[in-house]
């Protein structure tokens, strides 16, 4: 799949905003500490995507109702769903100026009687963007930090309806911030999340 920046500015995909706030202490803070353990930008983006992957409960895994997503937020709450989890790794991510844009898939839930859509990052090395699925593993899923090769959570299956968003955003889809920023929790959020872009 050939991927599409929503804007030429490459600088576009370094910017803080009100939700990718790499300018915030604990952005900052948290990025210097997992800088200081990588020899260069490629280990450093494989320690932040390990530590967001790792680190931050996907809030659905551990039955937490709270709806984050602000960087920072999720950092200080260590809680969120696939975008609030990609918003923070985008803004660790940047705050090391490693261009990251935020792109989506379009997935059946997990009752298979609709669909959802499910946020990603793509990291810019060496000319290319690679995907990356900070989502969580849990059985059934086991995705990684990979630059030869996509190691997604999911791959979309066609004949259900799924599949891949080309579009690269330097900010998140206003569909998707709009439905997290009004969620009062987890559950309400469910409902209002887009199930297409």
């Amino acid at each position: 799949m050939q991927l599409i920046q929503n804007t030429a500015d490459l600088s576009a995909y370094l910017a803080a905003d009100e939700v990718i706030d790499h300018d915030h202490p604990l952005v900052v803070e948290t990025a210097a500490r997992l800088a200081s353990g990588a020899e260069d930008s490629y280990a450093y983006a494989r320690a932040a995507y390990e530590f967001v992957r790792d680190r931050i409960p996907h809030s659905a895994d551990a039955g937490d109702p709270r709806v984050t997503w602000r960087a920072s937020d999720v950092l200080e709450r260590r809680t969120g769903i696939c975008h609030a989890k990609a918003h923070a790794l985008a803004a660790l991510l940047r705050a090391e100026d490693i261009p990251t844009a935020l792109c989506y898939q379009r997935l059946a839930d997990d009752d298979g009687a609709g669909h959802l859509v499910h946020g990603l990052v793509a990291v810019r090395f060496d000319g290319a963007w690679h995907r990356q699925d900070p989502r969580g593993n849990k059985p059934g899923v086991d995705a990684r930090f990979s630059l030869g090769g996509e190691r997604l959570a999911w791959i979309p299956d066609p004949e259900s309806s799924e599949m891949d968003y080309p579009v690269l955003y330097a900010e998140p889809h206003p569909a998707v911030l709009g439905a997290l920023k009004a969620a009062p929790d987890r559950p309400s959020l469910w409902k209002t999340l887009p199930t297409a872009l």
